[in-house]
């Protein structure tokens, strides 16, 4: 007898989802004749309720009961027919508290970790051979079925607070594993959630288990059943010791005997989950042993993981509550290989608790280094204001400005290649919600796998093509040799040339949502482009936009990133302006410059600055005065993460030209007569202190000495030029044994003042 009717006949509608489906295969092993229907039944589901008997089809002829998962909405075919018939209808909730009457009831229950908690007492109790039932709210990793009928007393069920049916249990004992609000659009307030559950402790016969954080806010609960805690402080205690190759190993105290538990699993959140199973089987008198979770199979999308090879992991995880997110990513951060970043996909599930929770989202997603928002998952819900991904994306954008955040409507197949182009060898890519998020993360990397690196680059060529206005501005593979001065070196992974501040703002805006490298690349001077090139978005200010001059009356020039120095000293000689002439002959841009403080002659280029205008690597444009930057020796510090525009430079004076003109004469010479005229990329060595670094190579006999095609100059020591055919292989060699040698015989450590293009010095010096 169910709810006072005779019923052997059951059809399910939403079968294939984690509360019907394990109820399915229980009331099949029960002696229940069961069917079931599904839009979205999956392959695997269907498997298991096959094997357990239930036939998958509509509303057969023959039927006493109908229950449906309340994601159905009312005009659901089913629903409506089971209507017209008379059928009695009832949620899955309902169903369960009426399945498991009359036996000894453990309901795992709580806001969050209960699939996890259930799944490890159901591994417990069988480890232990106890007799016993059980209907788990999910699917375990290996082959355990999700349900088991029996005729023992007892049987351990997952219940769902989301819908009001936790009233309809009485348990014997209730394991409550925490009390964060949830649901909001079914308990307007976190009291109403608590009301709930308290409750539901009230029904409880024999003993109520709760986490030692929830314990001491909960009101006392009349008539008073044993009321016991677990975790850190509480009445069954356990703490991690050590973990490794996805073990644990668990001290255990309080009313536990004193020992060890090993586990297998990850996280302290999974260690008091631990702690709580054990409990519950203590107080169901199994006893709670050392190897009762050795092999515990774990759960389908808790931390699973889809891929970990090639220095990526990627795993998938049903966390969609602020505080189970928060709990994950702290994990998972401590997951993360040396160098690597931790990258979420986050699918938000209902509308309802997207609006109540997205300040709340918005912190947890803060412990990513990269964030990936999809569409809410809407589970029969309807959009609501406040309650979509583009609000979750604003409070980021709000509280977290500088954490790079993509966003792609669910239409939008970008959002593959967006990923694809960001995930590099060490990240561990999390994907991370209730919904469909599975699929999706299935579907990607199936996608990523196919590109391999190369397709990875072309597919993020591709999308930054779009963000610029001129076609065939964005190439892939481009060699950065023939664009430098030494003439050494690979390719940029993707080049790129925006004709404006907006072009450049959409693609390092592009590139910081990918967790891309910029480098910015003007006359290619003062710099060594390693041989095997630049993994990264090189950016070139060639384009007319980025080379302007402007006098102004008071005095000043304004001149653009992209002025090359020659072209702004010709200019200043026309305008009458003194102060540009050592300048002359440094073969780079203003940009380069800023960035450098270039100098000669004992001139520096922010001798003459008054301001910089720059674009910081999250798009943002700045203007700074010269009296609010960090300026040294061959040294910006804010130009080191961000890019010139330009600046508004005062000259020393006004002069007649041709009096500037025979100067900057004076310097050229100077120049052409102290430096080599076969490529180079300037001055290889900073000047030590009280001393300089072209005298000590040349004290040490180092002039002419070459590696391949590169030679220490004969005209001036501290440059290496190319002789002809020169690879970066033989530059770095090169400066390796300069170094070296000077080290040895003048006991002064060489530091490098030209750039190593998209490395750096450290990994091979």
């Amino acid at each position: 007898m169910l709810f006072g009717h005779a019923v052997r006949r059951i059809h399910a509608v939403g079968i294939g989802g984690m509360g019907l489906g394990p109820l399915a295969i229980y009331l099949a092993g029960a002696g229940f004749t069961v069917t079931g229907e599904d839009d979205g039944l999956t392959a695997e589901m269907r498997g298991l309720l096959e094997s357990a008997g239930v036939a998958i089809g509509a509303l057969p002829a023959a039927c006493d009961l109908v229950v449906a998962s309340s994601a159905i909405a009312a005009g659901h075919p089913a629903r409506v027919a089971a209507a017209t018939r008379g059928l009695p209808l009832v949620r899955r909730g309902e169903l369960l508290a009426e399945v498991v009457r009359g036996r000894k009831l453990v309901a795992v229950c709580g806001s969050h970790g209960k699939t996890t908690t259930t799944a490890m007492l159901v591994a417990a109790l069988r480890q232990a051979e106890f007799p016993f039932g059980y209907i788990l709210g999910g699917l375990f990793a290996d082959a355990t079925p999700p349900a088991r009928a029996s005729l023992a007393e007892w049987v351990v069920a997952e219940v769902d607070e989301s819908d009001g049916t936790i009233e309809r249990f009485r348990p014997e004992i209730a394991l409550v594993t925490n009390l964060d609000w949830d649901h909001p659009d079914f308990y307007r307030s976190p009291g109403e959630l608590e009301t709930a559950f308290v409750g539901l402790m009230q029904r409880t016969r024999q003993a109520v288990l709760v986490s030692a954080a929830w314990a001491g806010r909960l009101p006392p609960v009349e008539p008073p059943p044993v009321r016991l805690s677990f975790g850190p402080g509480g009445d069954f205690q356990g703490a991690m010791v050590s973990e490794a190759a996805g073990q644990m190993t668990l001290r255990l105290g309080g009313r536990f005997d004193r020992g060890e538990a090993v586990v297998r699993g990850r996280g302290e959140f999974n260690a008091v989950n631990a702690v709580a199973a054990l409990a519950a089987a203590e107080l169901m008198g199994a006893g709670a042993t050392r190897t009762m979770l050795a092999e515990f199979p774990l759960v389908r999308r808790r931390q699973g993981i889809l891929h970990d090879a090639g220095g990526v992991t990627v795993i998938e995880d049903y966390a969609h509550h602020p505080a189970e997110i928060r709990a994950l990513l702290e994990s998972l951060r401590a997951q993360v290989r040396p160098g690597g970043r931790l990258v979420a996909i986050f699918q938000p599930h209902r509308f309802s608790r997207t609006a109540q929770f997205k300040a709340d989202f918005a912190a947890a997603l803060k412990l990513a280094d990269r964030v990936h928002l999809l569409d809410v998952y809407p589970a029969g819900e309807k959009p609501i204001p406040g309650g979509t991904t583009p609000d979750i994306q604003g409070e980021l954008a709000r509280t977290a400005a500088s954490l790079p955040v993509a966003y792609f409507p669910a239409d939008d197949p970008r959002w593959q290649c967006a990923l694809s182009a960001e995930v590099r060898a060490g990240d561990l890519v999390a994907f991370v919600g209730a919904g469909d998020i599975d699929r999706r993360a299935r579907e990607w990397l199936e996608h990523w796998r196919r590109l391999g690196p190369a397709g990875r680059w072309d597919e993020l060529a591709a999308f930054l093509q779009t963000v610029v206005s001129r076609p065939g501005r964005v190439w892939r593979e481009e060699s950065l040799a023939a664009r430098t001065t030494l003439r050494v070196g690979g390719a940029a992974r993707i080049f790129a040339e925006p004709a404006d501040v907006p072009e450049l703002r959409a693609l390092v805006r592009s590139a910081a949502a990918r967790g891309v490298p910029v480098f910015v690349l003007g006359r290619g001077s003062n710099l060594i482009v390693p041989d095997e090139g630049v993994d990264g978005l090189v950016i070139s200010l060639a384009g007319e936009a980025w080379s302007g001059f402007e006098p102004r009356g008071d005095g000043r020039v304004w001149a653009g990133a992209g002025l090359r120095l020659k072209n702004l000293c010709g200019l200043a000689v026309k305008a009458g302006l003194v102060g540009f002439e050592f300048l002359e002959g440094i073969p780079g841009s203003v940009g380069g410059a800023l960035r450098m403080n270039a100098g000669a002659m004992g001139g520096w280029i922010f001798d003459l600055v008054e301001e910089v205008q720059l674009m910081t690597l999250e798009g943002e444009v700045k203007t700074l005065p010269r009296q609010a930057m960090h300026v040294d020796y061959r040294h910006c510090a804010e130009l080191h993460a961000a890019i010139a525009l330009g600046a508004l430079l005062r000259p020393a004076a006004r002069a007649d030209s041709d009096a500037i003109g025979r100067q900057l004469d004076v310097y050229r010479r100077k120049r052409q007569e102290s430096q080599p005229r076969e490529p180079s990329a300037g001055c290889i060595f900073k000047n030590p202190p009280g001393n300089s670094a072209g005298r000590l190579i040349d004290e040490c006999g180092l002039k002419g000495e070459r590696v391949g095609g590169a030679e220490v100059s004969m005209v001036h020591a501290n440059f290496i030029v190319n002789r002809g055919g020169a690879t970066g292989r033989d530059v770095l060699e090169l400066v390796r044994r300069v170094r070296s040698r000077v080290r040895a015989e003048k006991g002064v450590e060489l530091q490098p003042e030209v750039l190593l293009y998209g490395r750096r010095w450290e990994e091979v010096l």
